[in-house]
């Protein structure tokens, strides 16, 4: 795992021989990695893959390696996979998924739990938990039914098909799928969006959307009014409302 902090915080996969599978060691890192980022010097995270996969999820050698009880494996599963998703989705700043090449098993998970995802035309999507006599994790059975839909998530999980991009993006995977030539740019043009913004306050409508997916409707415009009032009192509100009293357009690219 390479790591590139900055406004930016850059998670590169670095197991290309591997197709970037993840073992233990490797989902405890990338955990860390989103987990510790702060909306006070971190705009967004990316998180893409060297070589030509995105990552092939599981490392089947190392599961091939195991061996341990149902419920160390249920401990283990929690505090890698789960403790990645818990991170992507709690993490206080947007996290992108960057994907060029492969993101099948855990990596499409990986791809579903992050803020935003963009992919070159040539990479390939698949659930395929079920080809290993497995059933998705890493938020594959939680977030992933709400962004494709129930019914193509179950195509996806009980056949272990692969899908191209254009398929992947029409399902709502994906932000966008792109000429591989002209990913970068988009991915670039997304993080500079995102720089602009209140940080900070993103993360607050982030909080909210994620914490209200289980809710009911009375329960979760309690907690949309109780994260509300917190965004009432910050620089970015106060700062957003001169600007359009004055006719300009706010500066938040310092919150």
């Amino acid at each position: 795992m390479q790591i590139d902090d900055g406004q930016i915080r850059r998670v590169t996969f670095d197991r290309p021989a591997q197709k970037n599978a993840m073992t233990g060691a490797v989902a405890r890192e990338l955990a860390d990695a989103v987990g510790t980022v702060e909306a006070d010097t971190h705009d967004a995270v990316l998180i893409t893959g060297r070589g030509d996969a995105f990552s092939a999820g599981g490392d089947i050698e190392a599961m091939a390696a195991r061996e341990e009880t149902a419920a160390e494996a249920h401990t283990r599963v929690r505090e890698t996979l789960g403790a990645v998703a818990e991170a992507v989705l709690t993490a206080p700043v947007p996290v992108v998924a960057r994907v060029d090449g492969d993101a099948v098993g855990a990596g499409l998970s990986l791809v579903a739990v992050c803020d935003f995802a963009y992919a070159a035309e040539t990479a390939r999507f698949g659930a395929s938990f079920v080809n290993v006599g497995l059933v998705p994790d890493m938020g594959g059975t939680t977030i992933l039914p709400r962004l494709v839909g129930l019914r193509r998530l179950k195509e996806l999980a009980f056949t272990g098909e692969l899908v191209d991009a254009d398929a992947a993006a029409e399902m709502d995977l994906l932000n966008a799928a792109v000429p591989a030539a002209e990913l970068d740019d988009r991915v670039d043009d997304l993080l500079g969006t995102l720089g602009e913004q209140p940080t900070a306050n993103i993360g607050l409508a982030k909080q909210a959307i994620h914490d209200n997916l289980g809710r009911g409707w009375r329960e979760g415009l309690a907690h949309e009014a109780h994260v509300q009032s917190l965004a009432y009192d910050t620089p970015a509100h106060e700062r957003g409302v001169e600007a359009f009293l004055a006719g300009d357009s706010p500066e938040f690219d310092d919150l």
